[in-house]
């Protein structure tokens, strides 16, 4: 199966192709070490950050992320686990861990602001 994508690990957006099917995938059309990666990735394990709000006590909302990429695959079910979350009132700073192990990721959810 062919694949073409944008590299987005450095300004020169460097378009590579992929092939899988077969031992393992071809690569084409990268210009650095790290290009080749991201594509290895993408066509193996695809993986993203997840940015999103949780809900405080107090009504209002909190943006969060998560401290590493977690996998694509899994981003759904993260937001499910998300949207159950409910912090109590009382501060929270910026880089507070919100969820230790996301959704047996091992991924921390973090505060990306303070709140009250």
């Amino acid at each position: 199966m062919k694949k073409t994508f944008t590299c987005i690990i450095c300004p020169k957006g460097c378009e590579i192709e992929t092939e899988t099917g077969g031992e393992a995938p071809v690569i084409t059309g990268y210009s650095c070490v790290r290009g080749k990666r991201y594509a290895e990735a993408e066509v193996t394990n695809p993986v993203r950050t997840l940015t999103t709000t949780v809900r405080l006590r107090s009504g209002l909302m909190l943006p969060v992320r998560t401290a590493a990429p977690v996998p694509k695959s899994m981003l759904f079910r993260c937001m499910e686990a998300v949207k159950a979350i409910e912090l109590p009132e009382g501060p929270v700073k910026a880089g507070d861990v919100v969820a230790e192990d996301l959704c047996g990721t091992g991924v921390k959810l973090v505060a990306c602001a303070d709140g009250q």
